[in-house]
């Protein structure tokens, strides 16, 4: 894997929110998380903490198809 610049990063990022959410909802998006602190670790650790690994995937595998 080639290392990218933190600009590069930003980019992709922003065209990634842009893709998945459209150009109005990723900007709300990035305010939200400009607006309150934000530990994206810790939030992680906590979105699925009442599914099981199974449903995740199963989730992941679905998405993946619907796409």
């Amino acid at each position: 894997m080639t290392a990218i610049t933190d600009n590069e990063i930003r980019i992709q990022g922003i065209e990634a929110l842009i893709s998945s959410l459209g150009e109005v909802q990723a900007e709300r998006f990035i305010s939200l998380i400009l607006r309150e602190p934000f530990d994206y670790t810790e939030w992680q650790k906590k979105l699925w903490a009442d599914k099981s690994i199974e449903e995740i995937s199963s989730m992941a595998m679905k998405k993946y198809s619907d796409n």
